[in-house]
Formats: C-alpha cells, structure tokens, sequence
C-alpha cells in the first residue's frame, strides 16, 4: 500500500502532465482557431476521472452507477 507521501506524488505528477496537455490543446484553440480532437478531449476526461478515483475513491463508484 502507497504511503499518504507517495500518493501525493503521483497525484502531483499526473497532475502536472495533464495539466501541461491542457495548456497544449488550448493554445491550439486560440492560436490556431482549430478545435481539439475528440480523442484528446476524451483522454483528458479519463485522466481527470481516474484521479477523482484516487483522490475521492468511495464517491467516485457512487457517481459512475
């Protein structure tokens, strides 16, 4: 089992990947007036809901069903 210190990290990481990805499709929105791929909106959903599971593991099942 992941320490509360070892959770964090990985939060932190997946958290400044993602966020970097975000700031990637948007400056191609403004930039390029060019609509992102759905495909790479829907991989940001994922990686957003995959750490909801993390963060919020017991509400997370409750909201999918």
């Amino acid at each position: 089992m992941a320490t509360a210190a070892e959770k964090r990290e990985d939060i932190k990481s997946k958290l400044q990947i993602l966020r970097k990805e975000l700031r990637e499709i948007h400056s191609k929105v403004i930039e390029e007036s060019t609509m992102p791929e759905p495909g790479e909106v829907r991989a940001s959903m994922t990686k957003l809901e995959e750490l909801l599971e993390v963060l919020e593991p017991k509400s997370a099942k409750k909201s999918k069903k």
